[in-house]
Formats: C-alpha cells, structure tokens, sequence
C-alpha cells in the first residue's frame, strides 16, 4: 500500500481556527468533496464494463455521525437500483447454479432448461485500483479547495 505524507497541516489548523466554526466547517466540507470527486473521476474512467449504468453509478456521499465531535466523512459508492452489479464486477463470482424462482424452467439461449450452471466470473476491480491511483489528485484537488477558500476569506494559505 502506498503511503501518503502531506506537508502544513499544523499550519493549515491554526489558519482555520482563526476562522468562525461555521465557515471552518464548509471550508472543510468543500475541500473533501474536492478530494473525493477526483477519486470518483478516476474510478469512472477504471470501469471495465462497457455500459454506462455503472460508470453513472459512481457519486459522492457524505454524512457526519452524530457522536462523532463533527467529523465529516466521504464516501464513493458504486452501484444503485440499475447498476446493481458492481460488487460482482469489481470482486467476481463464484461458479453456482441459477434456478427459477417461479417457475418450472428457464429459458436461456434458446433452450428451456431447469438449472443453468454458471462458471462465475472474474474480478474486474476499478475501485481500489482507482483509489491508489488518485491518491495526489485528491490530495492536490484537497490543497487547492482551501488554499483558495482561505484566500477569498482574506486569509493566506
């Protein structure tokens, strides 16, 4: 696993404690948006499958626990309804058995049959691949937001 250091975090925290709470907080907000739209953009760009479910599938999530003294947290989360798939594209499957659930038999390839046997599949990852692959980016993408907040702020960066 690839390490990450970054440089001016102490004086990043004493630029934003001079600032009040609330516009610390968006200030914050914004910057790891930044961040993690730059990983959804590589992790577009790493999806094998060619339809355009997945790809579309792939957004920014963003939540704060209630018990956790404001901790912001991003997530980038693939699949939804249509793309229900991405945990098999990105980690395969396993050889199994598809049966019916309503009926007698499955129609498949122009044969009725009861049980089709699948091989599975292979993985395909694009998530993690696209996680380590982005790391600067979203790093880059993190330093620029605040940089040209805390300048509109009339604050040096």
């Amino acid at each position: 696993m690839a390490e990450l250091h970054v440089k001016g975090l102490s004086e990043l925290r004493k630029a934003l404690q001079e600032l009040p709470d609330k516009i610390e907080k968006n200030i914050l907000r914004g910057a790891l948006r930044a961040g993690a739209n730059a990983m959804k953009k590589a992790a577009q760009d790493k999806v094998p499958v060619h339809s355009g479910a997945l790809r579309d599938s792939i957004r920014v999530k963003s939540y704060s626990k209630k018990n956790a003294a404001g901790r912001l947290h991003m997530n980038i989360v693939a699949g939804d309804k249509k793309a229900y798939y991405a945990h098999m594209v990105e980690f395969g499957t396993a050889a199994h058995f598809i049966k019916p659930k309503s009926r007698k038999s499955l129609f498949f390839a122009g044969l009725a049959r009861e049980v089709v046997d699948h091989p599975g599949t292979k993985p395909e990852p694009f998530m993690r691949p696209a996680f380590d692959a982005a790391n600067e980016a979203a790093t880059q993408a993190f330093g620029d937001y605040v940089r040209k907040r805390l300048t509109k702020e009339g604050l040096s960066a």
